[in-house]
Order: C-alpha cells, then structure tokens, then sequence
C-alpha cells in the first residue's frame, strides 16, 4: 500500500457535507490533512460538474462511490451515468436495506439480481462492490450470507468492498475474508475496532483499536486491494482530527517501503 492508494470514506463527514460550499470547504481540510482519494457518500445534492471541480481543486481522485441500492438494481444504467460524470470506475452496493434475507434462496436471489446489475456496470468497464455489515453474518447451516453472496453472484459482476470492523463484529475474521477474495477485493474499508470502558465495541481511529492492521493490509495486498479507505462512523471528537491520527498511523506503520 502506498499513500495514493489510501482514501476517505465521506460518510465520516456527513455532517460537514450539507451543501456545495460545506463540502469544498471538507475536502479542502481532507487534502491539507494529506488524503489523496475519496469515496463519495454521505453527501448532500451536488451536481457531478460541480463535485469534480472542487476535486480537480483539491488534488483529490474520486476512488468509489456508493449508491443507493433499489438505483443500483433497479436502474443500473443510472448509476453508469453518474460515474462516468464523475469519471469513477468503481461503486458499492451499500446495505440491504429494503432486500429479504430471511433464507437462504432469497439471499441466492439477492446475489442473482446483483450480478444482473453488476454486468450493466461491467460492460461500461465499471466494477460494482458489495460492502458487508454485521448482518451477513448471519448463518443458514454451514454458510454465513456472505459467504452465499460471493458463491452465488457471478464473479466477473460482483466483487468486493470488504469492511472490516463489521466483519470483526459479526464474528468474522477480517484477514481470512481478504486471503479469501483472491482477485475480487478492490476496495477495503479500513475500520478499527475496540472495547469501551462500558464493554461494548466502538469505532475508533486506525491503530487505536484491536485490529491487526499489517496482516489486513499485506493479505488485501495479495488479494489485489486497489484502494485502501479510512472509515470511522462515529468519532470521539473533531471527525477531521480522527481522520488525521489515523493517516498519521498509517504513515508511521502501513506504507510501503
């Protein structure tokens, strides 16, 4: 991993992007902090010509995105659209949040009408990704949801946006989901993970948590990971200062040589 690979999740800073102006004015302390990427999400309406000005401004590559989910089954087309604005190869699918998992068939179903989507997408020489949380976790006999939506979708349609404190929480173990997405693993959400006083997990910034950060990051390498992103849904403080101690950490323990 090398720092142009490393990336902000926006919705961290959801609430510092309501208009055009909050959201010049984000990036701007995004590139000062030595960001060179970010992920849209999380942003209030913009329009594309607008958004890639203040990025051209900032220095900052758009790496991905997220849609909306019903958009991304229901009008693939769209979302090619919008990304070919944005001059974006990649998108993710970000929550299911309208979509039946309660069997097993209906999550075979779900990774179905993924690929349908994801081939759209592929034909316009875009990837769409899958971004997990905690509830594909869930088991029917031997397999977990996640693991019957990366056997069920076709590969060539649907890859991966793995993240990685969602994993921890569900049970899972962020490293063997990376060796596991062999060539399907563009995007990784770099999460950490920690207990409270109150004993209860929490968001907290890279480096500060219980997640091993150099075996994510060598076995994502190995899988392929293109673009590793800094996400802290919720921070103690200032979401600026939480993005600036984890890049601090990455600087100091993740980059290449």
């Amino acid at each position: 991993m090398n720092l142009n690979q490393v990336a902000v999740q926006l919705y961290t800073l959801r609430d510092f992007l309501k208009t055009p102006s909050n959201i010049a004015e984000s990036l701007k302390k995004v590139s000062e902090i030595g960001y060179k990427a970010v992920q849209l999400s999380g942003m209030g309406p913009i329009a594309e010509e607008e958004l890639n000005e203040i990025l051209e401004q900032t220095g900052l590559v758009c790496c991905a995105t997220h849609e909306p989910g019903d958009l991304i089954l229901n009008n693939p087309q769209a979302v090619v659209e919008r990304l070919q604005k944005l001059r974006c190869k990649y998108t993710a699918y970000p929550f299911p949040r309208d979509v039946s998992l309660e069997t097993a068939q209906e999550v075979a179903n779900f990774a179905e009408a993924l690929s349908r989507a994801g081939h759209i997408l592929a034909e316009a020489g875009q990837v769409l990704t899958y971004h997990n949380h905690q509830l594909e976790f869930r088991r029917f006999g031997d397999k977990t949801v996640l693991e019957l939506i990366f056997e069920k979708s076709d590969p060539r349609y649907l890859q991966a946006e793995i993240d990685t404190y969602w994993v921890q929480y569900g049970g899972g173990d962020p490293v063997a989901w990376c060796q596991r997405l062999q060539n399907r693993l563009p995007l990784l959400h770099m999460k950490d993970y920690v207990i409270t006083s109150e004993y209860k997990p929490a968001f907290t910034e890279i480096g500060a948590g219980n997640l091993d950060f150099k075996r994510i990051v060598r076995a994502a390498e190995q899988a392929g990971c293109e673009w590793f992103i800094v996400e802290q849904d919720t921070c103690p403080g200032d979401p600026f200062d939480s993005l600036a101690k984890s890049l601090d950490y990455i600087k100091a323990n993740l980059l290449n040589r």
